[in-house]
């Protein structure tokens, strides 16, 4: 059996960024849902990121959305995060929501609009210059509705070409972490549709390049972990975008659809090297009817629990089991991992680390949620604009 020991040091490791837009109101296609006390401006999403890094102990990064976190110093924001206990972190680029992307924006078959698609991006470079980011992170909604509409292969192309270009532009310690999603909002062709695709043009543009999996951008059924896998033993998995999904790209809160699923990922990423700060742990989760910070809140946990759960799976026996064919112990070996109830354990975690072992009741009792709703009156609320 693992030593408890050394499980409870690797936990205490575990940091798990947190989005930006979470903070902020969303919805979904239909209407976009306001909540009291919601930030007004990114420093108010940075001081309620800091709650939940207060209270799990485990969040000490925010993802920034551009142009929705934009600001006219991003040096006095990172000071800001910093005050706070915290660091900005991966940037993320925005090429979905201007008229002019109808068609596409890197791949848009008009020279001009990807002229303008290549300038947002190379301006998230400046801005990861500005607030000490190593990560840009590009999500495309590229593609097309309808066969014939544009020639696939010209589109692939245009996005190599893209992509190169903002590479070159990175700096020595910068990366590149490309997304990847099978559909929406195109239905018929997606640009970048699969993690096998997002490898072939990261492996193409050198090692700077690397693949984000999002957990909730898949097909029914797809085994998420064989790509997880896969990509550690290519050497290019470079973040996660982790939340759940029913449906479709549900965006819902870490391991409310599948903790099943969520822990075999973490196994698979424990298992190949991947538990180390290389590999960014995100979030990327839309709060639409929930509190926004104790859902967060609620993640990060979910998070650490399949952490837990993973890190206490018995690898000499597991492989013992592997080696001899014994089918139903390996399977067993997992099942007794997922099984243990990790909570008592995580918050021994906790309380060795000075914090509440109730992350979410501790900030409950903080006061914080009723604070932001009295003194966060007026101004424009965050959100997707919708």
């Amino acid at each position: 059996m693992t030593e408890l020991a050394a499980v409870k040091t690797a936990l205490k490791t575990q940091a798990v960024e947190t989005p930006s837009w979470a903070y902020g109101n969303s919805g979904t296609r239909f209407k976009v849902f306001a909540q009291p006390g919601v930030p007004r401006d990114p420093r108010e999403k940075l001081d309620d990121a800091a709650q939940v890094h207060a209270f799990t102990g485990a969040a000490p990064t925010v993802a920034l959305h551009i142009p929705w976190d934009k600001v006219d110093d991003y040096g006095a924001l990172a000071k800001h995060a910093q005050e706070r206990g915290l660091k900005l972190g991966a940037i993320n680029s925005n090429t979905f929501q201007d008229d002019d992307y109808r068609l596409g924006s890197i791949c848009h078959p008009d020279a001009a609009v990807r002229r303008k698609a290549l300038d947002h991006l190379l301006e998230c470079v400046d801005i990861m210059d500005a607030t000490g980011s190593k990560d840009l992170k590009l999500w495309f909604a590229d593609g097309t509705n309808y066969p014939g509409q544009d020639d696939i292969r010209e589109r692939q192309d245009r996005l190599a070409e893209g992509l190169a270009q903002v590479y070159e532009r990175l700096g020595d310690d910068q990366r590149m972490l490309l997304e990847y999603k099978f559909f929406e909002p195109a239905f018929y062709m997606t640009d970048v549709p699969d993690w096998g695709t997002a490898y072939a043009h990261c492996l193409k543009l050198g090692p700077k390049a690397q693949v984000v999996v999002d957990t909730g951008h898949h097909a029914p059924g797809t085994n998420i972990e064989f790509i997880v896998a896969t990509l550690l033993r290519e050497g290019k998995l470079g973040a996660f975008d982790f939340n759940s999904r029913f449906y479709a790209d549900d965006d819902l809160m870490v391991g409310a659809a599948d903790p099943f699923q969520l822990f075999r990922i973490m196994y698979e990423v424990i298992r190949g090297g991947g538990f180390t700060p290389d590999v960014a742990f995100m979030l990327d989760q839309c709060h639409n009817i929930e509190a926004k910070i104790p859902a967060i809140i609620r993640s990060v946990m979910n998070v650490q629990e399949a952490t837990a759960k993973a890190l206490l799976v018995d690898g000499a026996a597991l492989a013992d089991a592997q080696r001899t064919g014994d089918v139903l112990a390996a399977n067993a070996v997992i099942m007794d991992a997922y099984n243990t109830d990790v909570r008592p354990l995580l918050g021994e975690v906790r309380e060795e680390l000075g914090l509440d072992a109730d992350p979410v009741s501790a900030y409950r009792r903080s006061g914080w949620g009723e604070k932001i709703a009295a003194e966060r009156v007026g101004g424009q609320q965050a959100g997707w604009g919708a």
